[in-house]
């Protein structure tokens, strides 16, 4: 399989149970709710996404033609200082993705000593091999992942199937609230504090990767 990557890079997770972890992100390319083009957020099922997975430019982008250069990449970006008993980190996200991670590339991946993380919007059912499996579901969208580590629902959302109520029966160790970062974002964030105070089973999400001005 040809692996479509927009950028790889070492960061601290930025967000969720992990904040503060260092990890190497792979982001893939492509989505299956947005084509990443402005044009077409307003038609899209999902229309609220602050990330670029649009093409193969970003650094360490590029094509991948099976799972060996691109787990050498990742691996040339973990520190060589790192304690034996510090495991290395790798986050699998998107745009979307589980449209390309595949179980050879879990297996490669695990095979270089590395813990796999991915976030995804949990409309794809996640392959076995994951070590942490992140779902943020998104409005309108048919949520077919329906347990895993944890779930980071961008709040608030407009529709009536993307309310907390509606997810926590779910099977997850970690119930996550992240406010929605646009024009409104301060008062966004009131709402989601005032939520999880009021439901305690909710905890609180914060982009600290945009407070730290980080990747």
């Amino acid at each position: 399989m040809t692996y479509s990557v927009k950028e790889i890079y070492y960061t601290l997770q930025g967000e969720g149970a992990h904040t503060g972890r260092p990890a190497v992100f792979l982001r893939f390319a492509g989505c299956n709710l947005w084509t990443g083009r402005e044009q077409h957020r307003a038609s899209a099922i999902c229309r609220f996404c602050d990330t670029d997975f649009v093409g193969v430019d970003g650094p360490g982008g590029g094509k991948f033609a099976g799972t060996e250069q691109l787990v050498s990449t990742i691996v040339q970006l973990w520190p060589e200082s790192s304690l034996p008993n510090v495991q290395p980190y790798v986050v699998c996200t998107g745009g979307e993705p589980l449209l390309q991670l595949d179980t050879p590339l879990i297996d490669a991946l695990h095979d270089a000593g590395f813990e796999i993380g991915v976030e995804t919007n949990g409309t794809i059912k996640a392959p076995v091999g994951i070590d942490w499996l992140c779902v943020s579901p998104k409005g309108n969208a048919k949520l077919v992942q329906i347990s895993g580590d944890e779930i980071k629902l961008v709040y608030p959302q407009v529709e009536k199937e993307a309310q907390p109520k509606c997810f926590e029966q779910l099977h997850f160790k970690h119930f996550f609230l992240q406010p929605l970062d646009d024009a409104e974002r301060e008062e966004n964030t009131r709402k989601t504090l005032e939520y999880c105070l009021k439901n305690p089973q909710w905890r609180l999400s914060i982009q600290t990767h945009k407070l730290l001005q980080i990747p």
